[in-house]
């Protein structure tokens, strides 16, 4: 007589998945009710805080490594009708506005809606640019600069879909 040794069939392998309702899954149920109630809040608070201390960089000449880039795109936007001191001032203000209405939900709305002209504008070297951006094809640092702002359009996505109503729900 022989004896097979076979998995009984409620054993588990290591491949297979841990039992509902144990700690592990507790944990993470604690963890995605935390992050679906407080993340977008961060990611507001976060975003506010870094587009104002950008945005105060400009109020001092030669601080902002953007400044540059603010007045060629504000001159080629406006068709030379602002002058470089006063992009640069302009750019500031927006950007200190649009952080603290993120900071602090004053005004969300119409900080958001400032946001989504001023994403016009911190995007458009990219196109109005092109050869300066990519000469020989590939970024300069101020196009690296430029294509990182890709990422605000998403945050910024998200903190006004919440704004507008959407909520984030387990599924």
């Amino acid at each position: 007589m022989s004896i097979i040794a076979t998995p009984r069939p409620e054993s588990r392998t290591k491949l297979d998945p841990p039992v509902r309702g144990g700690p592990f899954d507790r944990a993470l149920e604690t963890a995605a009710a935390w992050l679906a109630a407080h993340s977008v809040l961060a990611l507001r608070v976060s975003l506010g805080l870094v587009i104002a201390g950008f945005g105060s960089l400009k109020f001092f000449p030669g601080a902002s490594p953007a400044e540059g880039l603010v007045m060629q795109t504000t001159e080629a936007l406006t068709f030379g009708m602002i002058g470089d001191t006063t992009a640069v001032v302009i750019t500031a203000v927006l950007e200190v506005f649009i952080g603290f209405t993120l900071i602090t939900g004053v005004g969300l709305r119409a900080g958001l809606l400032a946001t989504v002209g001023w994403l016009g504008g911190i995007l458009s070297p990219v196109v109005l640019f092109p050869g300066e951006m990519f000469p020989g094809g590939l970024p300069t640092l101020a196009a690296q600069y430029v294509l990182k702002d890709i990422i605000l359009v998403a945050a910024v996505a998200v903190v006004a879909a919440q704004v507008l109503g959407a909520r984030l729900v387990r599924s």
